[in-house]
């Protein structure tokens, strides 16, 4: 019978007793669910089950009834991985523990993730993913990752300094044989080859040993990866040209030939590749790092006395010279400044900043002194949860790595294979045990899954990195695809494509009516009546103020009644007037009549005016092959005057807040909205893109969070997703290509047709110059300019 197992489900909507009755309904009906009992106040569900009851049912089960499982999920910081086969093994270990709904591991970040069913405590996760030859550690508890390139290179050169004889003796003989002869009566064959063999040890033994210790463990477990081809490879040409050496009796006279310089070269190569390899992958890096270092470690309070940005909390008050970094998210209680805020939105601007306006965490100082109050700190930071955004990013799978991951799961003991058979193929068709010997290490040197590993996590690194400088952040890897394949874009109107604070276009009228209406205007909360004071500057004093909802208000000023509103306030518009505002409505404008004691006297224009990148956003996208549409809640005059200015043709106007959902759900596409009110929309687009303004974006509101209210970060996104996705298009068309392409060659397939044969030496500088290939190809995303 089978062991009996307890799950506790952390859920979603629990909030009475009557919920607590449906969830252990729905999960004792579940055959083998033993005992099941939920808590409202802790949200808790705790089962008791057997086979075949599982948790995914449970999951099923609870989700049908409205009250879906919460899954935790642990992030690992994960060491020794160096190829697609290692980041699949990772994977494979974490989804063999219980509950782990999911598992997902980074090449190019060396993180490995895994979502569960109910929480676990991290280093049981990890003790097992290091039980299988890695080092594994929980996120929060592992050291800052220290660049090996410095190391790798170091042993690249003392292996270069051993090889250089052994490659010197054996290749220049070949080359020239004056040398060769030179050589050989100098020293004697037997002298060199001894020479070649104590170098060609130290080589494998010191600066190769990395290989062996990773590689023979992987291969014992029968899980072998990129080291222990390479451990193969150079050990099979070291142990051969030993035997030829020290016992050639064993070895066919015309056989006898060595290959020390091959196994140590190969050392070399790899090693030099891989030291490579760490240096562009600390460029990929760079963005995520640099955001981290933006926040200063210390501050200054009030009182002139520095304390760790650490050590802050809510309600501190911090003091800000000129020219200093802000240390955190705040509100300006006192001075006058401007703040360079480029590297939260990626406007070159600064941003003045008096009393009362909130500051980011990161951002720099202007010419000013500040004083702050602290309003949040350390997670709850801008800062700080953009950078968690582009990690999260930076650690996702695309849906195209799929195909990639099952490739790559069968990859390495495939080549093994193929160096098998060519080495059985050759001994069986020439007899000679040295091609064979060539033919199969240069098959087990030449295959690199590393390349095939890094070739989409490492364009998702440097892509969404760049984004971020752009001020760009997708939320997920998966947003980056999905809005690279769109064809429609909508775009929400107000607040969007046009500013969102209406404006004073044009007054008709006497002197006396702006400030007059104004000082009516100044007792009311119509969302016009902003406009008409910031037009007015300073108004007289009203009183007697009376609002007539539906249509206006009135008040008393300077001994006069004054009426402001709609047109069905007042009991007659004059001619000119009504012709005038007739045109005005056709434009789009707001209509406000002012009268003085009962008589209308003028009109007052206000329009929310259209941003002024919004023609040249819509513009770039239609260059970009996107039908753009805009949809409005506004009327079909207004919707169309700025649907004119800016060069949109499909209008969708008169939709109310809560049928934009339905829509976006019935035409597709992407939807551009300000990421509050419009957040159902944003949720049924296939692509939400969240419209914010520097510390006012809602981060949490779409798939791609734009961190200024500018339309042409739309079309910078496009172009930055479509970038990544055709460079990831290319890496893997260069990894599988290479590898398609260069094992038959390696195999000697083509030599019965007078084709050539590469050997090991010449395989491991294709092998090296392959993974480096597709890093270069990454990083020219950081080349990419933003749509201007």
């Amino acid at each position: 019978m089978p062991d009996s197992e307890t799950a506790r489900l952390q859920l979603e909507g629990m909030s009475c007793a009557s919920c607590v009755g449906r969830v252990e309904r729905a999960l004792t009906a579940i055959p083998g669910v033993e005992s099941a009992s939920a808590n409202f106040a802790s949200g808790e569900a705790r089962v008791g089950f057997r086979a075949p009851a599982t948790r995914e049912q449970m999951g099923a089960a609870l989700a049908a009834i409205g009250y879906p499982v919460v899954r935790p999920s642990v992030t690992l910081a994960v060491e020794g991985m160096t190829c697609a086969s290692c980041t699949g093994r990772v994977e494979r270990v974490l989804m063999a523990q219980p509950g782990v709904i999911s598992a997902r591991a980074n090449l190019a970040t060396r993180r490995a993730t895994a979502e569960m069913w109910e929480p676990r405590d991290p280093a049981t996760l990890a003790a097992a993913i290091s039980k299988a030859g890695f080092s594994a550690r929980p996120l929060d508890e592992a050291a800052p990752p220290v660049p090996d390139e410095a190391a790798l290179w170091r042993e690249a050169l003392i292996a270069g300094a051993l090889t250089l004889p052994v490659f010197v003796t054996e290749m220049g003989g070949h080359l020239i044989p004056a040398f060769h002869h030179w050589l050989h009566m100098t020293f004697g064959n037997q002298a060199l080859w001894l020479m070649q063999f104590v170098l060609s040890a130290l080589v494998l033994i010191f600066p190769g040993r990395r290989f062996f210790l990773k590689g023979v463990p992987a291969l014992l477990r029968a899980a072998p990866d990129m080291n222990s081809l390479v451990a193969l490879g150079t050990f099979a040409a070291f142990a051969y040209s030993t035997l030829v050496l020290f016992a050639p009796a064993l070895i066919p006279e015309t056989a006898r030939a060595v290959y020390f310089e091959a196994a140590a070269v190969i050392v070399v190569l790899i090693l030099a590749g891989r030291a490579m390899e760490a240096r562009a992958r600390g460029r990929a890096g760079a963005a995520i790092a640099g955001l981290i270092g933006l926040q200063p470690k210390t501050a200054r309070l009030e009182d002139g006395s520095e304390i760790a940005v650490s050590a802050l909390i809510p309600g501190m008050r911090v003091s800000l010279r000129a020219g200093e970094r802000v240390p955190v998210d705040g509100t300006v209680l006192s001075g006058t400044s401007a703040v360079d805020e480029s590297m939260l939105t990626g406007e070159p601007l600064p941003v003045a900043k008096v009393a009362g306006d909130h500051v980011t965490g990161g951002t720099v100082n202007g010419t000013g002194s500040l004083m702050i109050e602290v309003r949040a700190v350390g997670a709850d930071t801008v800062l700080a949860r953009i950078t968690a955004m582009v990690e999260e990013a930076q650690g996702s799978k695309l849906p195209v790595q799929a195909l990639v991951d099952r490739i790559t799961l069968w990859f390495v003991p495939a080549v093994m294979a193929v160096a098998a058979v060519a080495v059985a193929a050759w001994l069986m068709v020439t007899g000679d045990i040295a091609a064979a010997l060539v033919a199969g290490v240069s098959v087990l040197i030449i295959a690199c899954p590393c390349a095939m590993g890094l070739a989409t996590p490492v364009s998702i690194l440097v892509g969404t990195g760049r984004a971020a400088q752009m001020g760009v952040l997708f939320r997920r890897g998966e947003a980056l695809q999905r809005l690279a394949d769109v064809t429609h874009i909508s775009f929400d109107k107000t607040g969007t494509l046009t500013e969102g604070r209406p404006r004073v276009v044009g007054v008709t009228g006497p002197d006396w009516l702006l400030p007059m209406a104004a000082a009516v205007e100044r007792g009311s909360e119509h969302p016009l009546a902003s406009a008409i004071l910031a037009a007015a500057g300073e108004a007289p004093t009203a009183s007697d103020f009376t609002a007539r909802p539906g249509y206006g208000a009135e008040a008393t000023v300077e001994g006069a009644r004054i009426g402001v509103g709609a047109a069905r306030m007042f009991a007659a518009i004059p001619g000119p007037l009504a012709r005038e505002a007739d045109a005005a409505a056709l434009r789009g404008e707001s209509l406000v009549y002012v009268a003085k004691d009962g008589e209308v006297a003028g009109l007052i224009r206000v329009a929310d005016q259209v941003k002024p990148t919004s023609a040249r956003a819509i513009a770039a996208l239609g260059e970009a092959g996107i039908t753009p549409a805009m949809i409005s809640g506004d009327t079909e005059g207004a919707a169309r005057e700025v649907a004119r200015r800016i060069g949109i043709s499909e209008i969708h106007a008169g939709v109310l807040p809560e049928g934009k959902q339905a829509l976006i759900a019935r035409i597709g596409g992407g939807f551009v909205g300000d990421g509050i009110n419009d957040a159902p929309a944003l949720a049924a687009a296939d692509v939400g893109i969240a419209m914010g303004s520097g510390t006012d974006v809602a981060i949490e509101a779409g798939d791609v969070v734009l961190m200024r209210g500018d339309p042409l970060a739309v079309a910078s996104a496009l172009k930055i997703s479509r970038a990544v996705l055709r460079n990831i298009r290319q890496n893997l068309a260069w990894a599988f290509g290479y590898n398609v392409a260069l094992i038959p060659v390696a195999a000697g397939l083509l030599v019965p047709f007078g084709g050539p044969q590469l050997s090991p030496m010449l395989a491991a500088g294709a092998m090296a110059l392959s993974s480096v290939f597709v890093l270069s190809n990454a990083l020219r995303l950081r080349l990419i300019r933003e749509v201007a």
